[in-house]
């Protein structure tokens, strides 16, 4: 019979996600690991591979819907089967799922998206009856194909609103996808007048409060929420300390300069402070480790984030191998990942892994700073400025380039003398870059 496809788990812990575009049409022919839609997290758009095979019948979900995971987007039909008995089967399957506790969906599987407050940033959900079936005639879609619901599907705001308001929604027609009553359908309802002095006195305790007062309030976005919640996950559950070490510079800038003039790409900075965090991992691999519950997962290869600021927020790809790579193509490497970072193109494996981050500031100026560990990783370094500063030499002073770094760890994973032998090796590793390049 027919199979559903609904939207995948893509994040970890992720409830829901945005379908960005399909990548195949009904009618098309799908195989095992195909990708055949892009999925929109909270940091990255998303290749969609196929689990399973057969003809695609149709779509249930128009790109730039926002949906909860687990919601049907999409029918396949089993060989031999009909595209008009597939998605007549879709049409109760989806039923079926809804009456188990399932994602809800409206009549014949599609989709009742979750409501949310209006942004200027939402697309409007599409009606049922623009998405069509495969090869059909133009009037054969999929609200012709199973019976309709007599369901009135109301999303759970509005039927909080409702509540408050004392509204009665028999007779509203909604205007959300399959029927649903959203929020814009409500808004131009009056409230039951026993309601009103309680809204009127709610609006002007608001005007008080914000008399004289000029704000904006700007809308968290997915990415802003996913950093929010991964960082007090971090200093809530993680027990950090922090360990700072001062690095001569001198000899890296000067080799630097000198590898630069023969590359055809510039190696920048801190494509050595990332070789040597690898290096560092080499010379003391016990350091190469996460928390996992029941045991500490030690890695072979050292794969690293790397802190990546895009506009509202960052992003934390991941290097893999960084202990095996030479210095230029781990510098191609990063600044593939930065530049599809920046451009929302990353894909998911791109983001998980590794054991530990890197952050540098220094290109903004900041000498010194700690970071925040990125979970499930056991540490982060802060990496600040190169500056010239007056450093102490066999009793004398000296002028030298200096720059600080910070080392914050988690405790359940690195003990301070652990810790402290690690970055002791990335220091030597840093001020002797000639030994990176081998």
């Amino acid at each position: 019979m027919a199979a559903i496809i609904r939207m995948p788990e893509v994040l970890a812990g992720a409830t829901e996600a945005a379908l960005e575009a399909w990548l195949v049409t009904p009618g098309d022919e799908i195989r095992v690991g195909q990708p055949i839609a892009e999925v929109e997290t909270e940091k990255a758009v998303v290749e969609y591979e196929a689990e399973q095979g057969g003809v695609l019948a149709g779509l249930l979900v128009e790109t730039g819907v926002q949906v909860s995971v687990g919601t049907p987007i999409a029918v396949l039909a089993e060989p031999g089967e009909s595209i008009e008995d597939a998605m007549a089967a879709a049409g109760g399957s989806a039923a079926d799922s809804e009456a188990e506790g399932e994602p809800a969906t409206g009549p014949a599987g599609t989709v009742a998206a979750p409501e949310r407050e209006t942004t200027p940033q939402q697309v409007k959900a599409p009606e049922v009856d623009r998405i069509p079936t495969v090869n059909a005639p133009q009037g054969n879609r999929v609200s012709d194909i199973a019976p309709a619901h007599t369901r009135q599907f109301i999303s759970p705001l509005v039927r909080r609103l409702a509540a408050q308001r004392g509204l009665d929604l028999s007779a509203t027609t909604g205007s959300g996808p399959g029927g649903r009553i959203v929020r814009r359908d409500i808004d131009g309802i009056p409230a039951a007048e026993a309601d009103m002095p309680a809204l009127a006195s709610r609006a002007e305790q608001a005007s008080e409060v914000a008399a004289g007062v000029g704000y904006t309030d700007i809308p968290h976005t997915g990415m802003r929420r996913a950093i929010a919640r991964r960082l007090v996950e971090s200093v809530t559950t993680m027990p950090h300390f922090y360990l700072v070490a001062d690095c001569r510079v001198d000899e890296l800038l000067a080799i630097r300069r000198s590898v630069n003039q023969l590359s055809a790409a510039p190696i920048s900075v801190n494509d050595f402070v990332v070789k040597a965090v690898g290096a560092a991992f080499s010379d003391v691999p016990e350091a190469n480790a996460i928390w996992m519950n029941g045991a500490l997962r030690r890695f072979d290869d050292v794969s690293i984030a790397i802190a990546v600021s895009v506009e509202g927020g960052l992003v934390t790809p991941v290097m893999e191998t960084v202990n095996r790579r030479s210095i230029s193509d781990l510098s191609a490497g990063i600044r593939d990942l930065a530049e599809r970072g920046r451009a929302g193109r990353l894909k998911q494996h791109e983001l998980e892994g590794g054991s530990f981050s890197v952050s540098n500031l220094g290109m903004f100026g900041t000498e010194k700073f700690s970071a925040i560990i990125n979970p499930p990783h056991s540490g982060i370094l802060a990496v600040g400025a190169a500056t010239q500063r007056p450093v102490v030499t066999d009793g004398e002073i000296a002028v030298a380039t200096v720059m600080t770094v910070t080392l914050s760890a988690d405790h359940r994973v690195l003990d301070g003398a652990l810790a402290a032998k690690w970055l002791a090796a990335f220091k030597t590793r840093i001020e002797n870059p000639l030994g990176l390049l081998i």
